[in-house]
């Protein structure tokens, strides 16, 4: 009765080594995602920040731009 015994041990830990290797990296993929998803929003950020830091810069050379006296110049190759 030993010999039926083994076949049914050795599946039964077969089965607990898969399972517990799909929860190890269940739990590595869902830290590597909650990594890229942190690192995805920090980039959003950036991005916000230099898009307002462009209109910021594009607003002071327009305020500059139209004290200038060359203004106009500058303007109509923009329209182009």
């Amino acid at each position: 009765m030993d010999g039926l015994d083994d076949p049914k041990q050795s599946t039964a830990d077969m089965t607990a080594f898969v399972q517990n290797l799909l929860q190890q990296m269940q739990a590595r993929f869902q830290t590597m995602s909650e990594s890229i998803v942190t690192k995805i929003d920090d980039m959003g950020g950036r991005i916000n920040e230099l898009e307002q830091s462009i209109n910021d810069l594009r607003a002071e050379m327009g305020t500059e731009a139209s004290s200038s006296p060359l203004a106009p110049s500058g303007k109509s190759d923009e329209a182009k």
